[in-house]
């Protein structure tokens, strides 16, 4: 396994953990308590796109989503109302989808890799 696919599954495994104490606060109906776990959630997710496609990742600065290939379809959109609105449910939904599409795409590019 190479530095990258550790990178990556260390990257995944902190989203699991998030996501599970994410999925008890709002099953308890305690949103006022998500902000801060969403916002990990956030810096995870933006952390898997920039490694997939070979960007350095670096907090706070700007992501060219025009210029990313493996990237999920609308994700600057989808990223924008998710940062609005940290709160809400339907803000983790898009979060965790977001998850699995670059999860996949993560995959993909590693078996096109493999396969030269």
């Amino acid at each position: 396994m190479d530095y990258l696919s550790v990178q990556a599954a260390d990257i995944l495994e902190d989203w699991r953990m998030i996501r599970e104490i994410l999925e008890n606060l709002f099953r308890e109906r305690k949103q006022d308590h998500t902000t801060s776990y969403m916002e990990k959630g956030i810096d995870l997710f933006k952390q898997l796109l920039l490694l997939t496609n070979d960007i350095p990742y670096i907090p706070e600065s700007f992501i060219p989503f025009d210029q990313l290939r493996f990237k999920p379809v609308n994700v600057e959109e989808r990223m924008g109302f998710i940062a609005a609105r940290p709160h809400l449910f339907h803000s983790y939904r898009q979060l965790s989808e977001l998850m699995v599409e670059q999860e996949k795409l993560y995959t993909k590019k590693l078996i096109k890799k493999s396969s030269r």
